[in-house]
């Protein structure tokens, strides 16, 4: 029997060489809603869905934030 993939926790760096952004420009998007927001790993540690990412990748001009809320949601359903 086969395990379902985990969602790994990217950091900064990991997310920066994934998606060619520079760090100013991918602190811009996610301010503008147009990147995935980062979740609290530890009081002083931040990090993204992998998932999030890989979604981001697959159609950079067109993601939003509303978008990948929906997704979530009719996942958890």
């Amino acid at each position: 029997m086969t395990m379902p993939p985990t969602d790994r926790i990217l950091r900064l760096n990991a997310v920066l060489d994934r998606t060619g952004l520079s760090r100013a420009t991918l602190y811009r998007k996610v301010q503008a809603g147009t990147f995935p927001k980062q979740i609290r790993i530890a009081t002083r540690c931040m990090g993204w869905r992998e998932s999030a990412i890989n979604d981001w990748v697959r159609n950079p001009m067109f993601w939003t934030v509303e978008d990948a809320d929906k997704r979530q949601r009719a996942s958890s359903l």
